[in-house]
């Protein structure tokens, strides 16, 4: 079967077509004809071995499919890797029905980006009703469902970074009250803090959802308020943030989380129950999934170069036929 099969680490250049063995379903797996795959940032950073969990070579990357089973169900799965790929296996646990009224792109976007923004929100802040929400690259995939549930929910204001004006005029449209620019005129998030504060009616934040890390995150957690809680989940900066000294939680009493989907993988009801409730919003309306670019296989790379660009938005898909 067509897959993309990495023999060496390194940046989008490594990943191309290659001619490999389909796999085969041991027990307690399924075997599922791929439809879709979906492309996560985490992608990235596996690719050149920058993850938080190593990864060993060769490799065909992909940690989410959706498809059929050998029994007609049409499915999304989570599958760890091998997912850039014909066909796919995934242990049972971590295949779940797609309902109707749910695209494959919806799925995928909510399968992996939806169940970690719910658990951002849910597990990680305990966001209340009435709490300021900051949410960062607001038009990807995590953070155009986080913005949505974040309202859902009831937050009392939502603001969003977003890197262009396309974008932040976007997350308006999925319902932040105000969008800013991470990045100051030099590319640099300088000054992010006094942006924030004013997106805030020059109030701190309740909640932040941070992803970028380095500058970033430090501007972001210098915006928190009292009882303020800041969630990291990502480094997508490729830059360490400046070290935390215990003093400065203590001072206005906040709290720094960190939250990693992987960590869920043990017990699967924390994946299904969430991704059953993303599904029903998003089947009634509620929730509106943004399903972004779709590229042949054999583009994988341009996708990857793409999403590091930061010139998508929403969901990524990969088309296995293409």
């Amino acid at each position: 079967m067509r897959a993309i099969q990495i023999t060496e680490f390194g940046g989008p250049e490594v990943l191309a077509v290659s001619d490999v063995p389909e796999p085969v379903a041991g027990d307690g797996q399924v075997l599922i004809a791929v439809d879709r795959a979906g492309i996560n940032y985490a992608d990235t950073h596996q690719v050149e071995n920058s993850y938080l969990s190593k990864t060993e070579l060769p490799l065909i990357p992909g940690g989410e499919v959706v498809g059929r089973t050998q029994d007609g169900r049409r499915v999304v799965a989570l599958v760890g890797s091998g997912g850039y790929a014909e066909q796919a296996v995934a242990h049972a646990p971590y295949v779940w029905d797609v309902p109707e009224g749910v695209t494959d792109g919806q799925a995928l976007a909510l399968v992996l980006q939806g169940t970690t923004a719910w658990h951002l929100l849910k597990t990680s802040t305990h966001l209340q009703p009435g709490e300021s929400v900051l949410v960062h690259a607001g038009a990807g995939g995590v953070g155009s469902l986080a913005v949505q549930l974040a309202k859902l929910w009831g937050a009392g204001r939502v603001i969003a970074t977003a890197s262009t004006e396309e974008k932040r005029k976007q997350v308006l449209e999925l319902g932040a009250d105000s969008a800013i620019d991470g990045a100051a005129i030099d590319g640099t998030p300088e000054g992010l803090k006094d942006r924030i504060l004013e997106a805030n009616g020059g109030h701190r934040v309740d909640v932040v959802l941070e992803m970028v890390g380095g500058p970033t995150f430090d501007e972001s957690f210098a915006a928190l308020a009292r009882f303020g809680r800041l969630v990291t989940f990502g480094a997508a900066s490729r830059q360490a943030a400046a070290a935390l000294d215990p003093g400065r939680l203590m001072k206005g009493s906040k709290t720094v989380a960190g939250f990693w989907l992987a960590d869920c993988f043990a017990q699967p009801q924390l994946l299904g129950g969430p991704l059953a409730e993303l599904f029903d919003l998003t089947a009634n309306g509620k929730l509106h999934p943004v399903v972004g670019g779709e590229y042949a296989l054999s583009d994988a790379a341009t996708a990857h170069q793409d999403m590091r660009a930061r010139r998508t938005v929403g969901k990524l898909l990969l088309d296995p036929t293409r």
